[in-house]
């Protein structure tokens, strides 16, 4: 065997993994844990935090390499600020063309006889060709290659073996025994001398190995850097200044960062929105498609809400500022993003598991690869042990494997952002791919969340003005969106509303209250039947509006009742394709509402919904979504409101939408900031191709591992005489790496 039996190996900054991953692995509930074994961040540190991609529980006040898979780490938090390039981006290209220069030649010195040129070493002199060989191999492998032995020891000394320790060990087994060679090549026995009693050296194949590695790495690196470009380009879409009116009329250009929750501002067409806020005057259309991912302009007057970093139409808008700074959607989305992105999917356990004791193992396929080499080998039988061994830990650096999971999740979740489907963290997604049952609310989910009032209707002896104003001044001091609308139809009215007393709200039922000293309640049939009242043929009018989908509710007063009020909710226009579509994807569809039941399956039936639960409290969600649950079921709850979140909490997914209250954001893994179900839609065909990326990626490693191995260990020699060099290791190391790395940034295109 002959010193040019090596090869090269490339990789990512990723693998790595070690046992004791397990035991320190953060919670995917939401952001990273501080505190622990490999958190060293002072507590009360308000400087950057640098933590590693791939162990989000490894954080330090500084730069500085990971101690379980020895990449480099990174800020925690991207921010809108270009710092520049990454330092060890800089590092590492330097390294690698200096690599590249001395490499060249010493590949073409050592390898000339394989390809008939002898002159070269004959011109030389054998000796004066391998002191060349040293001359040139030195810089490349112990300067280039330097980061890989440094964190090599490291590794070793801490235990936590990962790639780093295979490429220490390969590239510094053949530099050693190379300048051994040179120096004192007598010691050698005569396995190590080929058949002009020369011992081969391996220069060539330490410094080609450093120089592909660090090939690998610098393309990660880059490719890496492009799975924040989504959280980049989220934070590159805010404004940068905000144009605020003050108390005298005038106006100013201001910072941002200057401006404060109720200030007035002015935002002129074609500008973005500064901050989130109020429209005070005005008409234009906003693109909100930054957060929603719809492309057709929003219509915004009086009284809307504006969202910061969305683009002003044709019209000029006066806002009040009522969310700045790290309160703003956008700052909230960009936060929710880079939790996500450091979070770990449950499926990754397998690979840590894998990766834990591969390390050790490779090693004793090496030792074991050597030992069968010297004693069952051709001669030179030991020179053909020690490139097989080489060969071995060079191409089997689990990075692929340590890289499979994460970048598919960092990736996918900026994707995700995009398309206005955030996603709280790695476990949720992986969770949502096996969701067979989605349960969803009426009022805001399927509907408008803005119902009208489309009908008064008075009991014998009373008028439609009091029925209403009775109602409307019971309901103003109330926050519900039926209550709203009751109101708001007294005021389209000129129905003069009084001030009510002795409110009180019954959960599922209604409220009661004091209106000119008149007993007065406001519900539904069951408040009436806990009343002891008959609604007689108000019941039969009530019965048939329900059956148009109509919400009805009685109008009590002094113990009588005095009429009706009928109030009607708009289905969304993308509600019925998006339900169609989420059938298509395998989801049983289940409406859960404190609607009637006649109400509901007016609304059922004309959507197709599988299943309803109509009359249900608060409360009832969460006990719904548990017998599903002991059912077998994987079940996701999509809901709004303050009461939905228990019930969101206790699904299997909670699928917030994005324009409910933020106890319920809080309380799920997704979130769909326009609040549509067709999020629900792209977040599941999001989740599929990202699971299905994940497998791809998982099986790529595995299967590259476990063919690769025994190849460089030599198992083809005795049938096909194929022996691998550690060159041709390090190039297709550094490819499967490299392959996952690519494959998972096809989710940056991906169709939702």
């Amino acid at each position: 065997m002959n010193n040019k039996d090596n090869s090269a190996h490339s990789h990512n900054h990723s693998c790595c993994m070690h046992e004791e991953h397990h035991k320190h692995q953060h919670t995917s509930k939401g952001a990273p844990q501080t505190g622990g074994k490999y958190d060293k961040v002072p507590e009360g540190y308000t400087g950057t935090v640098y933590t590693c991609p791939m162990h989000p529980e490894v954080r330090s006040p500084g730069p500085g390499s990971c101690p379980l898979c020895g990449m480099g780490l990174e800020p925690e938090t991207v921010t809108a600020v270009d710092e520049g390039p990454n330092p060890e981006l800089v590092d590492f290209n330097k390294r690698f063309w200096v690599g590249v220069l001395l490499s060249v030649p010493l590949l073409v010195l050592s390898m000339s006889p394989i390809f008939g040129f002898y002159q070269i070493r004959d011109f030389l002199g054998e000796r004066t060709a391998l002191w060349l060989e040293l001359i040139l191999g030195t810089p490349v492998t112990l300067w280039s290659g330097w980061p890989f032995f440094v964190r090599g020891v490291n590794s070793l000394r801490s235990m936590n073996l990962n790639m780093f320790s295979l490429i220490a060990m390969g590239t510094g087994a053949a530099y050693l025994f190379s300048v051994t060679a040179v120096l004192v090549p007598e010691i050698f026995p005569a396995g190590f001398r080929n058949a002009d009693g020369h011992v081969g050296v391996y220069f060539e194949a330490a410094a080609v190995i450093v120089t592909l590695v660090l090939l690998g790495q610098v393309m990660e690196l880059r490719a890496r850097e492009r799975t924040g470009s989504a959280i980049k380009a989220l934070l590159d879409m805010a404004a940068k200044t905000a144009r605020i009116i003050h108390d005298d009329g005038s106006e100013e250009e201001i910072p941002l960062e200057d401006v404060k929750v109720g200030d007035k501002l002015r935002v002129r067409p074609g500008d973005k929105v500064p901050v989130d806020g109020t429209v005070l005057e005005g008409r234009s259309s906003v693109d909100e498609s930054m957060i929603s991912g719809e492309p057709v302009p929003v219509e915004k007057t009086a009284g809307d809400g504006v969202t910061g970093a969305t683009i002003n139409g044709t019209g000029s808008l006066v806002i009040k500022a009522t969310r700045v700074g790290s309160d703003t959607m956008l700052s909230q989305i960009v936060e929710m993003v880079a939790n996500a992105q450091r979070s770990r999917a449950p499926i990754q356990k397998y690979a840590d598991m894998v990766a834990g004791y591969f390390v050790p193992v490779v090693i004793l396929i090496a030792i074991v690869a050597f030992i069968s080499w010297a004693i069952w080998g051709p001669e030179p039988a030991l020179s053909y042990g020690l490139v097989s061994a080489v060969a071995v830990l060079i191409i089997a650096c689990p990075c692929a494997l340590g890289l499979a999971t994460p970048m598919s999740i960092m990736t996918a979740t900026g994707r995700g952002a995009q398309a206005g489907v955030l996603i709280k963290n790695a476990e949720a997604l992986e969770r949502f791919e096996k969701v067979d049952t989605l349960i969803v609310d009426k009022t805001g989910t399927l509907t408008e969340g803005k119902p009208k009032l489309v009908a008064v209707l008075p009991e014998n002896g009373h008028e439609e003005e009091e029925v209403l104003r009775l109602a409307a001044s019971l309901e103003r001091g109330s926050e519900h969106p039926l209550a709203e609308a009751i109101v708001r139809g007294a005021e389209e009215r000129d129905v003069k509303m009084v001030d009510a007393t002795d409110f009180e709200a019954i959960t599922g039922k209604g409220v009661k209250g004091v209106v000119n000293g008149h007993d007065v309640a406001l519900g539904n049939s069951k408040l009436v039947s806990g009343m002891g009242l008959d609604g007689g043929p108000l019941s039969d009018m009530a019965n048939a509006r329900r059956d148009e989908g109509e919400t009805v509710m009685f109008v009590v007063l002094d113990n009588k009742i005095a009429g009706l009020v009928s109030v009607a909710d708009p289905v969304k226009e993308t509600t019925p394709k998006a339900l169609q579509e989420l059938h298509q994807l395998g989801f049983r569809i289940i409406m859960a509402t404190g609607d009637n039941e006649r109400t509901a399956k007016a609304v059922a039936a004309r959507l197709g919904i599988d299943e309803i639960r109509a009359d249900v409290l608060p409360e009832d969600k969460a006990n719904i979504i548990k017998e599903f649950q002991e059912q077998g079921h994987k079940v996701a709850m999509a809901g709004d409101g303050v009461n939905d979140a228990p019930a969101l909490a206790q699904a299997d997914v909670g699928i917030a939408m994005g324009t409910g209250a933020d106890v319920a954001i809080e309380s799920a893994g997704f979130t769909l900031v326009k609040g549509d179900l067709d999020g629900i839609v792209r977040a599941r065909r999001l989740v599929q191709a990202t699971m299905r990326n994940i497998r791809q990626n998982l099986f790529f490693a595995l299967a590259y591992n476990t063919a690769g191995v025994p190849v460089a260990a030599g198992v083809l020699f005795p049938f096909f005489g194929i022996l691998i060099s550690p060159m041709f290791a390090a190039f297709a190391m550094s490819a499967s790496s490299i392959s996952v790395v690519l494959n998972a940034l096809r989710l940056r295109k991906e169709r939702i």
